[in-house]
C-alpha cells in the first residue's frame, strides 16, 4: 500500500500524489490494476441475470484503478520521459492492448450486451446511447468476428501498440540528435537577445556549450522568420524534414511499413477494403469519399493562392538579394516582410506583449471567466509531476469546485514535441469524480530572470489547447464513456478551434497584451491590422496542412504498402495537385507522430473537418453578441457539457438550427 497508484488519491480532486510517485511504482500498479479489472469483469460474467445495471453500468464502474494509473503514466511518459519510462512504455503498451482485447473480444461479455439490445427502446435516452456505443465499441474491436479472426485481431493490436511506442521513442531521439548546435552566436543575427539566451539555455539543459536550436514536431520552425543566415535556415529545415529517414540511426521506415501492413490486414478481417474505411466508419464523416469530396473543393484554390504568394515573396527576395528563387526555408522570412509591407504588421514587435503567464491568466482564463463563469486560483501547495508545471484550482460562479487544471509550458529534451491536452481524472457523476486536465506546450524556456515571451502562433496554440481543456473541465455527464473529449475523433478538434476566436477579441486582447517591461497595453489598432491580415498566407497554410491530411489518407487507403515512403509521399501529394516545392507537407511520413503514435491514423483530416463547424460557430457567437456569459452558457449547455452523450453533428445542428456549410470556412481562409 506504499504505492500511491494502488488506491484512490487522498489529495484534492484525487490529484495524483506526485511527491510520492516514483518510476518503480508504475509497473506493479499496472499489474495490480489489470488483475483488479479482470476480477471486476468476472463478477459481471458470473451473474446469470442480464440487466443494464449489472452489465453496462458495472462495466462503466470497472477498471478505475487501471484508468487512473494509465492517465498518470502516459502523461508522464509524454511530457517528461526517460530511458526507464520508455522501457516501461514498450512493455506496458502491448500488455494493455492484450488486456483490453481480452475484454472487448470476450464472447460471453458480448453476448450479454447483445441480449440487452432489444431493451434499448425502453431505456432513457442516455442509457440507450450508452448501450449502443458499447455494442459499437465491441463490434469495432472485433467481438462479432469468428474465433480465429478475433485471435488475429488481438495479435495485431498487441504488435501495433509496441510499434507505436517504438516510433515515439525513435522520433524523440532523432529530434534531439538533429538539433542544431552552434559554438557561438555569430550566425544568430535577426534573433532577439531573449531568443538567443533561450538557445543558450537549451544547450545548457543538454549539458552542451554554446547554443542549441531544438527541432519542433512539424515541418518548420519559428526562428525561420527572423534568422538572416540563409544557410542556417536551410540546415534547420532540412534537419527537420530528415527526422526518422532512412540512413538515420533512428530510422522509422521499418516501423511505418509494419504498421501500415498490419492496419490493412486488420481492416480486411472486418471486411473493409482498407484501414481508412474501417476507421472512418466510427467518425462523423462515415467514409473516405465524403472527406475527399470536401478536400478536393479546397485543394486547387489553396495551391493557386500559395503559388501567387510565392511570386510576391520572390519579388521581395529579389529586391533584397538580387535572386528571385524562393525555397521552403525562405518562406517565413519573406512572409513576415510582406505582412509588414501590406498590413503594417511586424509580429516580432508583438512578442514583448505576450508574456506567457499573463497570456494564460489574463487572457485565456479571463475569456473562460467571461464566457463560462470559471475562476482559476494558482495552488502552489499542490505538487505537479514536473517543477515547470503549475496547478490551478477551478471553480464555478457559485464557488463550487469544477476541477483542477495543470499547465506545463516549456520545451525540454524529455518532452515530445507539439502541444496537447490530456486528463488525469475524467469527470463522471456515476463515479463522483471531478476532472483534472493538463495542457502541455513546447515554448522555449527563458534564461533565469527573463520572462517567457510567446509568438503570435504560440498564443493561438494556447487558446486552441485550452479549448480542449474547457471540453474536459465543463463536462457534466453521468457515464465516463461520454466524459469530455470522448467524442468522434473528427469532432474532437471543434471546441478547441472555436476557442481560438477569443485571442483577438478586443476585451480579451486588451486584458493580456501588455508589454512585459513598460506595462503599456497593445494598441487596439493591432486588432484591426491582424483581422485584416486574417486570410494572409492562407494559401501556404492550407496547402501545408492539406498535404499532410491527404498523405495520411493515401497511406491508409492503399492496398499496396509502399516500400519507398518518400516516393509514395511525393506521388500522393502530386495526385491531389498539391505538389509545390516551396511548401513542404506539415508532416512527412517518417515523423508523422499524429498517425503513427498519436491515434490520428486516417483521421488527420479532422482538423479541417472540425474547422467547418468552427467557422459556423464563430459566426454564431458574433451574430449573438460575442463574448457574453449568456452565449457561453448556451454554447456550454449545447456542446461542452454534453461530451459524447449525443451524436456530435446533432449537437451542432441543434445549436445552429440547420446543417453546417463549408462557405464560412472558405471565406475565412480566403479560398472562396
Amino acid at each position: 500500500m506504499t504505492n500511491p497508484l494502488l488506491s484512490a488519491s487522498p489529495l484534492e480532486n484525487e490529484l495524483p500524489d506526485f511527491a510520492k510517485l516514483r518510476d518503480e511504482h508504475y509497473l506493479p500498479a499496472f499489474e495490480h490494476a489489470v488483475s483488479e479489472h479482470l476480477r471486476e469483469i468476472d463478477q459481471i460474467l458470473y451473474q446469470e441475470e442480464v440487466s443494464f445495471e449489472n452489465t453496462v453500468v458495472a462495466m462503466e464502474r470497472s477498471g478505475q484503478l487501471l484508468s487512473t494509473m494509465l492517465m498518470v503514466f502516459y502523461n508522464k511518459s509524454s511530457s517528461d520521459t526517460n530511458e526507464e519510462l520508455q522501457k516501461l512504455e514498450a512493455e506496458i503498451g502491448p500488455r494493455l492492448a492484450a488486456h483490453m482485447d481480452s475484454i472487448r473480444l470476450n464472447p460471453r461479455l458480448f453476448a450479454r450486451l447483445t441480449k440487452l439490445e432489444p431493451e434499448a427502446e425502453n431505456l432513457a435516452a442516455v442509457e440507450s446511447r450508452l448501450l449502443e456505443k458499447y455494442l459499437e465499441d465491441f463490434k469495432f474491436a472485433g467481438a462479432a468476428l469468428d474465433e480465429a479472426a478475433r485471435g488475429r485481431v488481438a495479435e495485431i493490436n498487441e504488435t501495433l501498440s509496441g510499434l507505436e511506442a517504438e516510433f515515439d521513442k525513435r522520433l524523440l531521439a532523432d529530434s534531439n540528435d538533429l538539433a542544431v548546435q552552434l559554438s557561438d552566436d555569430s550566425r544568430l543575427q535577426g534573433l532577439s537577445t531573449e531568443e538567443i539566451q533561450s538557445l543558450a539555455e537549451a544547450a545548457k539543459e543538454r549539458g552542451l556549450e554554446g547554443y542549441v536550436i531544438p527541432l519542433l514536431n512539424y515541418s518548420g520552425h519559428p526562428l525561420l522568420a527572423s534568422l538572416q543566415d540563409r544557410e542556417l535556415r536551410q540546415e534547420i529545415l532540412e534537419r527537420t524534414l530528415s527526422r526518422g529517414s532512412r540512413g538515420n540511426s533512428n530510422d522509422t521506415s521499418d516501423l511505418v511499413i509494419q504498421m501500415l501492413t498490419l492496419r490493412n490486414e486488420k481492416a480486411a478481417l472486418f471486411g473493409y477494403d482498407n484501414y481508412a474505411q474501417y476507421t472512418l466508419s466510427q467518425q462523423t464523416a462515415k467514409n473516405p469519399g465524403r472527406v475527399h469530396e470536401v478536400l478536393r473543393k479546397i485543394a486547387p484554390v489553396a495551391k493557386s493562392n500559395a503559388q501567387q504568394e510565392a511570386k510576391d515573396l520572390s519579388e521581395l527576395r529579389k529586391a533584397e538579394t538580387g535572386e528571385s528563387d524562393i525555397a521552403a526555408w525562405d518562406w517565413d522570412r519573406y512572409t513576415e516582410q510582406l505582412r509588414t509591407q501590406r498590413f503594417d504588421i511586424d509580429t516580432t514587435v508583438l512578442k514583448p506583449y505576450f508574456e506567457l503567464w499573463r497570456v494564460l491568466e489574463n487572457g485565456v482564463f479571463f475569456a473562460a471567466n467571461k464566457l463560462y463563469g470559471l475562476s482559476f486560483t494558482h495552488r502552489p501547495d499542490l505538487i505537479a509531476y514536473h517543477p515547470d508545471a503549475r496547478v490551478y484550482q477551478v471553480d464555478f460562479e457559485d464557488q463550487s469546485r469544477c476541477g483542477l487544471y495543470i499547465f506545463d509550458p516549456y520545451a525540454r529534451p524529455s518532452k515530445r514535441g507539439g502541444a496537447w491536452m490530456n486528463n488525469l481524472v475524467d469527470q463522471s457523476q456515476l463515479l463522483n469524480k471531478l476532472p483534472i486536465v493538463v495542457n502541455n506546450m513546447n515554448i522555449p524556456k527563458p534564461a533565469a530572470g527573463n520572462d517567457a515571451l510567446m509568438t503570435l502562433d504560440e498564443v493561438n496554440t494556447l487558446f486552441h489547447e485550452f479549448g480542449h481543456t474547457l471540453h474536459g473541465l465543463l463536462s457534466s455527464v453521468k457515464y465516463p464513456r461520454f466524459s469530455g473529449t470522448n467524442v468522434e475523433r473528427d469532432f474532437v478538434e471543434f471546441p478547441s478551434q472555436v476557442n481560438e476566436m477569443w485571442m483577438l477579441w478586443p476585451e480579451v486582447l486588451q486584458n493580456y497584451a501588455v508589454h512585459h517591461k513598460t506595462g503599456e497595453k497593445l494598441a487596439l489598432e493591432w486588432i484591426e491590422k491582424l483581422q485584416a491580415a486574417g486570410s494572409f498566407n492562407q494559401g501556404f497554410e492550407t496547402t501545408h496542412y492539406l498535404q499532410a491530411a491527404i498523405l495520411d489518407l493515401a497511406l491508409h487507403e492503399t492496398n499496396q504498402i509502399p516500400q519507398d515512403l518518400a516516393q509514395f509521399e511525393r506521388e500522393a501529394i502530386a495526385d491531389y495537385g498539391l505538389e509545390f516545392a516551396p511548401v513542404p507537407t506539415r508532416y512527412r511520413t517518417n515523423y508523422f507522430a499524429h498517425i503513427f503514435a498519436g491515434g490520428y491514423a486516417a483521421g488527420y483530416y479532422g482538423y479541417i473537418w472540425s474547422e467547418i463547424l468552427d467557422a459556423e460557430s464563430v459566426n454564431w457567437f458574433k451574430e449573438n453578441g460575442g463574448l457574453s456569459r449568456q452565449n457561453g452558457k448556451r454554447f456550454a449547455e449545447a456542446l461542452l457539457t454534453r461530451g459524447g452523450e449525443t451524436d456530435s453533428m446533432e449537437l451542432v445542428e441543434q445549436l445552429l438550427g440547420r446543417k453546417p456549410e463549408i462557405t464560412p470556412l472558405l471565406v475565412r481562409r480566403g479560398l472562396n
